[in-house]
């Protein structure tokens, strides 16, 4: 695992948006937009860079879980969504020159065999602490340690990506 390299959780509903959609994607890259959060927005644009892991949650049903993984392809840039009215994420603050929120393009690497609920994150000592557990935990981008991404990927049963990502 490279030095530089970051590894991130972002939450999805698979309704609005799911792993499936992301690998059927053209090239199974998709712009991550729609982030309405001054926190998850200012890790967009300041903090997530191209080549860093993505841990791809769905959230808001019966069973959360993390059912994937995915790679950045694109640091964070202005959120096109903000400036479009026929969009849901319309934001008349947000222009062209003083764009407000922002977006990373995201590609599809695999699902994961052994989709990882919450409770199977509990029951891990090193995944216990994660950001998503915490009570009161909503935010849709949240970091991830290395240490976390490793374990994540050997229990959810893709332990070859740990060379690849």
């Amino acid at each position: 695992m490279s030095q530089t390299r970051r590894y991130w959780l972002l939450k999805s509903e698979p309704g609005c948006f799911s792993i499936s959609d992301l690998q059927n994607s053209p090239q199974g890259i998709s712009s991550w937009d729609g982030v309405r959060n001054y926190q998850a927005r200012n890790l967009l644009r300041d903090e997530i860079r191209t080549g860093d892991g993505i841990l791809f949650y769905h959230s808001n049903i019966p069973e959360p879980a993390i059912v994937g993984v995915a790679r950045v392809v694109r640091s964070g840039y202005p959120d096109h969504t903000a400036r479009d009215p026929r969009s849901e994420h319309f934001d008349p603050r947000s222009t062209e020159a003083s764009p407000i929120w922002f977006m990373v393009d995201v590609q599809y690497v695999a699902h994961l065999p052994h989709a990882l609920s919450r409770e199977d994150l509990r029951r891990h000592p090193a995944l216990s602490a994660m950001e998503v557990l915490k009570k009161g935990s909503r935010l849709s981008v949240q970091p991830v340690s290395a240490a976390q991404w490793r374990d994540v990927l050997v229990l959810g049963g893709r332990p070859e990506l740990l060379e690849d990502l």
